[in-house]
């Protein structure tokens, strides 16, 4: 029995690429029933691989003294098998209330940071911890309830980077301890991913192996607890192969979700706008042709870049925001997880922290950061504070001119008359209750709103646009439209030329 499960684990680690001659593997190893199998297995595979093989062992104390006579446990059993060992202990459940996470997430996250940072300590690329089959059901399972796409469906995967996971941002840092130098990438791996438990419990009898008994897995507050001892039971009822079955579908869905995410890298390259660490702007026109299954992926790939230790996104959270891609109007708004936001523009949309105010979406435009009224020299430069630009002033002869205020070359230009703008003209943002008539419109009034809404200007660049002001009187919405008060005509004596050009 022995030797054939051993041949088994040897054989699915070679199909699924888990393990490479000369490998270095760091085992997680709690001390309970499957880390030991795998820690004695391995060691079995050995000769096979030219393994090295380090220990480590994250105290949780979450068990009292349970929790440090597993510490005790492992400490001995790497002492008899003459193997490096590396313990740390944390207070899980501090840890848990302090991020208002459970007590099972905190741990997963805590845990493989510590194995990260034990194998970038010792120059090791892999990582082996004990999850088996049944583990591979529960957690299909317990996806599936909670409501999750492929990803959640294929459930764990044999071989997993690293970085992929879910991790906290401070838990993955490098300790100031640790100074080797460090693999250019990580790999989990699940040697026992398709070992049941009671292969291995049978496993660890024959090899007279006493491995330490965990409790808190019969308490049945735990969600995973209650699957195991309650509902896939009752479910075996039903059909004694279920296990097979959701063995069977993380395959599949495995394969489905490998075929997406190529899809989503391709698709990705068409509609992105602009990706920093705070925001992602994406393309209208070319989100909207995508196929609906990567307009959710893609969705999803957006929220889970901006917040990396985000594991689950809510389905509903999703379909509400495509919805209000493909019919909201221009400003409207769909709540995201975690304090995301994304925000409909005219030809994008934005997703971003709520709290975080979106920079101007064309860098390669004039744009205004500050409040204040910025004062402008007369004639002279006048740099855009905080930007690469600035506005050049040039008083002119009416002759050197075209009288035709309409015919101009450049929007980011005017030619207004001088009289009218007067010695201390200054650009601000605009403000509730602006109003200007528009060149062109026989002197009608408009809001300054109501006039960016019309011209189309997404409401995340409005507070961004500057204003030419004189005493109040709004004399150019620069880059759209001069005041019809402010117009060149056949009285005009001198001519004030503006016009915004790069530092």
């Amino acid at each position: 029995m022995i030797a054939s499960l051993v041949q088994k684990i040897t054989e699915f680690c070679q199909k699924n690429n888990l393990l490479a001659p000369h490998d270095h593997v760091v085992l997680g190893v709690s001390g309970g029933p499957d880390s030991l199998c795998l820690l004695d297995v391995l060691e079995t595979m050995r000769p096979t691989f030219n393994l090295t093989l380090t220990v480590a062992h994250l105290n949780h104390q979450l068990r009292g003294a349970d929790s440090q006579a597993d510490e005790a446990f492992v400490r001995t059993i790497a002492a008899q098998r003459q193997l490096p060992l590396f313990v740390e202990s944390v207070e899980v459940a501090a840890v848990a209330a302090q991020r208002k996470q459970s007590l099972e997430e905190a741990a997963r996250q805590l845990r493989y940071a510590f194995l990260g940072r034990v194998a970038r300590q010792v120059g090791a690329a892999k990582i082996a911890v004990g999850h088996n089959a049944d583990d591979q059901v529960e957690t299909v399972l317990m996806h599936f309830l909670r409501g999750t796409g492929l990803a959640g469906l294929r459930g764990m995967l044999p071989l997993t980077d690293l970085a992929q996971l879910r991790l906290d941002p401070q838990d993955h840092l490098p300790s100031s301890i640790f100074h080797a130098q460090r693999p250019s990438s990580l790999f989990l791996i699940r040697p026992l991913l398709e070992t049941s438990r009671r292969e291995i419990e049978a496993y660890c009898q024959t090899r007279g192996l006493e491995p330490r008994q965990d409790f808190s897995n019969q308490d049945s507050t735990f969600f995973r607890n209650r699957l195991r001892h309650e509902l896939i039971p009752q479910l075996e009822t039903y059909n004694p192969n279920i296990r097979h079955i959701l063995q069977r579908t993380a395959k599949v869905m495995a394969a489905e979700a490998e075929f997406l995410q190529e899809q989503l890298a391709l698709a990705w390259q068409t509609i992105i706008h602009s990706q920093s660490a705070e925001k992602i702007e994406i393309d209208l026109t070319p989100w909207r042709t995508l196929p609906l299954a990567l307009k959710r992926s893609t969705l999803r790939h957006a929220v889970q870049t901006l917040r990396r230790s985000l594991r689950d996104i809510n389905f509903e959270h999703i379909e509400t925001a495509v919805n209000l891609i493909e019919k909201g109007s221009v400003g409207a708004k769909a709540t995201l997880p975690q304090g995301l936001m994304l925000t409909l523009g005219y030809q994008t949309f934005v997703i971003a922290p709520e709290d975080v105010p979106l920079a101007p979406p064309l860098p390669d435009q004039p744009y205004l950061r500050q409040i204040e009224p910025l004062a402008l020299n007369l004639p002279g430069v006048t740099p855009l504070p905080d930007t690469k630009w600035q506005l050049r002033a040039i008083f002119l002869r009416p002759e050197q001119v075209q009288l035709d205020p309409l015919n101009q070359v450049d929007r980011w230009e005017a030619y207004l008359d001088a009289d009218i703008v007067g010695p201390q003209p200054v650009l601000r943002p605009r403000r509730p209750g602006d109003i200007f008539a528009p060149l062109g419109l026989g002197g009608h009034r408009q809001k300054v709103n109501e006039f960016m809404i019309n011209k189309k200007i997404p409401a995340a660049w409005r507070q961004f646009v500057p204003l030419l002001v004189v005493a109040g009187q709004i004399l150019w919405v620069c880059g759209y439209s001069p005041d019809e008060h402010a117009r060149l005509r056949p009285t005009t004596r001198r001519v004030l030329y503006l016009k915004f050009e790069p530092q």
